[in-house]
Formats: structure tokens, sequence, C-alpha cells
């Protein structure tokens, strides 16, 4: 019986890291799937404590350093950018005319809504712009005042 409560807590805990940002739940839900282990081989509620402690633990010890490295984004870890992160700072080509509150650029031939970075600019179509920052699926856009690099 008492495997089946384990195993109903290591459930619980995994649904509850749904819920979370932390990815420190998680762990604990395997620390409590290893008690579930030793009660159904016969250990006693003392060892399956220490089993729940010493797993999650280990757990959070050994994997946690791991994944929170690799959530943090590129900028951060000084690896190369891709996909959303990679287009702030990229150069675009103004298809819309873009204002403070609508516009379209082309960036690598794919299109994108943009707004101006200042309410009181506006750029025409053909002008360069630059990628100044993201906020949703929307652009933010500054002139083009960077060479080529």
């Amino acid at each position: 019986m008492e495997a089946v409560l384990w195993v109903v807590l290591a459930i619980g805990l995994a649904i509850a890291e749904a819920f979370t940002t932390t990815f420190l739940v998680i762990f604990f839900a395997a620390g409590a799937l290893a008690a579930a282990g030793a009660a159904a081989l016969g250990a006693g509620l003392l060892v399956q404590l220490i089993v729940f402690a010493v797993v999650s633990g280990i757990s959070v010890a050994a994997l946690r350093p791991v994944i929170l490295r690799h959530a943090k984004p590129a900028v951060e870890t000084g690896d190369r950018p891709f996909g959303i992160e990679a287009i702030a700072g990229s150069l675009g080509t103004v298809i819309d005319e873009v204002t403070a509150d609508r516009g379209m650029i082309k960036i690598d031939g794919e299109l994108w809504q943009a707004r101006s970075a200042d309410d009181k600019e506006t750029f025409a179509p053909g002008d360069r712009v630059r990628v100044v920052e993201m906020h949703g699926a929307t652009l933010l856009v500054w002139h083009d005042d960077l060479p080529n690099i």
C-alpha cells in the first residue's frame, strides 16, 4: 500500500511541475518513485524516507544545474543565438510604412509586423531598418545606423 501512495505522490509532483518554471519539483517526483520502489521491495518507512531524500537530493544537485545552463538564452551563455533570439539586431527592409502603430518589414524573405521604436519616427517603404527588440510577434525597429558587418 505504501508503494501506491509514493506513486500517487510522484504523479502529483509531476503534475505540479507543469505549473512551475523552476525545474525543481520534478526531482522530488523522481525521489518519490525511488521510494515507491523501495516500498515495493519491502523496505520500512524510514528506509523509504531516506531513499526519497537521497534520490531527490542527488537529482537536484546533479541534474538541475545542467538543465538551467541549457535553459538560458544564448546571449547569457555566449553561444550563437538562433531562432527568435537571432532576430534582435537583424537588418530588414520596410515593405509597408512603419509607424508607432503599424507596419511591415522583410527580413531574409520573411514578413514581420513592425513598429517604430520611437513613437514620433516613421519609415517609408524601401528604408533599411535594424531590429531593436521583439515584443511578441511584433518587432521594434530603428534606423540602420550601424555599418554592415
